[in-house]
């Protein structure tokens, strides 16, 4: 089987070589650089390079997946307008436990477990939970810190699996980035893949309860939202995906953190996702 699931895989990146662009991530497309599982590897194994060279954390209670959110500051978002308890989640994610439930949209659940099946569990990428129970012991969490060659932070690796099996459900690499067509700093996301990645921009946005807003609804390439770039013949390729992203991060009435993540395929609702984060540490 691994002989034709290379060749799956190997046919699907063509696809998205002859539907997408030529990028150039090392110069003019740098907003599109990000990591890459190598040959027939999945799961954290983007990290391994980054270990050999002593550039990522273990993972302390304390670490974030941004050490400061003020460095999403910028002309249309203002982290001091955001509770208390949403920024501590952002600097301090390690410290909380989280628990969540999963609705899909029944046109869509369908493809969800297909491509959980077929790619994210094989892969341990973005296995979406389609049915409710398989996350109702809810998920664990590991937020490791990685710096470049100066001990300097570059960015964050958060890594997320199901508490009732172990399985991997997130492999991403958080931090702030741009997108050419917007200078407001976003919070960009990589989930590496072999060969390649999926990557969202999502744009900030403070509400006037104190919660964050964080969301991707740009509609051409350059603007915030998801991108799919793959590596054929020795150069990258880059194309937008129909899907838009929201999050909204907030403490409830009776003074809990919640987050609300929808995501939908273009304009139509997909998937909801729910989660309560407990601080525990």
């Amino acid at each position: 089987m691994g002989a034709v699931w290379s060749s799956i895989d190997r046919g699907t990146r063509l696809f998205w070589r002859a539907t997408g662009r030529r990028i150039e991530p090392d110069g003019a497309d740098a907003w599109l650089a990000a990591p890459c599982s190598p040959p027939g590897a999945g799961g954290d194994a983007w990290l391994r390079p980054w270990e050999r060279s002593g550039q990522v954390g273990a993972g302390a209670l304390d670490d974030g997946l941004l050490p400061d959110i003020r460095a999403l500051d910028g002309p249309d978002f203002r982290s001091a307008d955001l509770a208390p308890q949403v920024r501590d989640f952002y600097e301090h994610t390690g410290a909380y436990r989280m628990d969540v439930w999963s609705q899909w949209n029944a046109l869509f659940a369908p493809g969800g477990e297909a491509v959980a099946r077929l790619f994210g569990r094989r892969v341990e990428q973005l296995a979406l939970p389609v049915q409710p129970l398989a996350v109702s012991r809810g998920m664990t969490s590991r937020v490791r810190p990685i710096t470049d060659e100066n001990g300097r932070r570059n960015g964050t690796a958060w890594l997320r699996t199901l508490a009732a099996d172990g399985s991997s459900v997130y492999s991403g690499y958080y931090r702030i980035g741009r997108v050419p067509a917007d200078p407001q700093p976003q919070v960009h996301v990589s989930f590496p893949l072999e060969e390649g990645n999926i990557q969202v921009f999502l744009t900030p946005r403070a509400d006037r309860d104190g919660a964050l807003l964080l969301y991707s609804r740009g509609e051409s390439f350059g603007r915030d939202g998801a991108y799919v770039t793959v590596r054929s013949g020795g150069s990258w390729y880059a194309a937008r995906l129909p899907l838009r992203e929201e999050f909204r991060v907030f403490v409830d009435e009776h003074g809990v953190l919640r987050t609300d993540h929808r995501l939908s395929v273009r304009s139509h609702p997909a998937l909801h996702l729910h989660y309560r984060l407990e601080r525990t540490a």
